[in-house]
This record gives C-alpha cells, sequence and structure tokens, in this order.
C-alpha cells in the first residue's frame, strides 16, 4: 500500500538522511585527520609539552577545527533543508540547522510534515559528531 497524503513518508528522509550523515561522518573525518597530523608532527618535533601556552595553543587549534567541522555540517544539513525546499532563504536553514543539530529545540521553526523527520536525524548525527569531537580533543592529552 502507498502512503497516503495524511501519512508521512520516512522512506525518502530516511535515505536523505543517510547521505547526510555519511557526508558529516567524511567532514569529520577529514577534521580528525588534520589534527592527528598536526598533533603528531608537533610531537615528534618536540614541541608538545614544552610549553604551557604553546599547549593551549594546540588545544585551541583543534577546537578550531572541530568547531569549523560542526559549522560546515550544520551548513551541509542547511543545503539539504533548501533541497528539500523547506526553505527559500539559507540564513534561515541554517539556523533550523543549527538548532536541530545541537539539540536545542526552540521549536520557533517546524518543518512540513513531510520533511519533518529530517530534524530528529540530525539532532542524533549532530550527538553523535560532538561525541566524535569531544573524543578526539581529550585523546590528545594522551
Amino acid at each position: 500500500m502507498l502512503p497516503s497524503q495524511d501519512t508521512p513518508w520516512i522512506v525518502l528522509p530516511l535515505g536523505i538522511s543517510a547521505a547526510a550523515v555519511s557526508s558529516t561522518i567524511i567532514i569529520h573525518a577529514l577534521a580528525l585527520m588534520t589534527m592527528i597530523q598536526f598533533v603528531r608532527r608537533v610531537q615528534k618535533l618536540g614541541v608538545a609539552g614544552v610549553w604551557f601556552w604553546k599547549d593551549v595553543s594546540i588545544v585551541a587549534g583543534a577546537v578550531l577545527v572541530a568547531f569549523a567541522a560542526h559549522l560546515l555540517e550544520i551548513a551541509l544539513w542547511a543545503g539539504v533543508f533548501m533541497l528539500c525546499r523547506e526553505f527559500r532563504i539559507f540564513a534561515s536553514a541554517f539556523y533550523c540547522s543549527a538548532e536541530n543539530y545541537t539539540t536545542l529545540g526552540y521549536g520557533d521553526i517546524v518543518m512540513s510534515p513531510r520533511w519533518k523527520l529530517l530534524g530528529p536525524l540530525e539532532s542524533a548525527d549532530g550527538m553523535l559528531m560532538f561525541g566524535v569531537s569531544t573524543a578526539m580533543i581529550v585523546a590528545m592529552d594522551r
């Protein structure tokens, strides 16, 4: 039986979300690889662990790379929202995406019934990516 107009059809949002999540994993993996290579290089050069402020700058750099990856991932989801024609203005799509990704959940923007499943799926993706970022930063201390 095909879904009716009143029945939320979840196959398309699930497929689109799977593609978006896969993309965010790749973005995050690239950010992680960049930071791992940087930290290994700094350790090999004997710079890490020598001076407190140098270590602070290394961790700050890692945090900034992770933050940039999160912003890029939020923008990716905003692009998905634009492709689904949920928003006409990218700034509004980015705001809704940031609200979902961070699990803030103001609820001031609600997507149409056809696409509203994208919100919780993006939230799950955001929680996982924040966990990965946290693990990366903690692992740098070892």
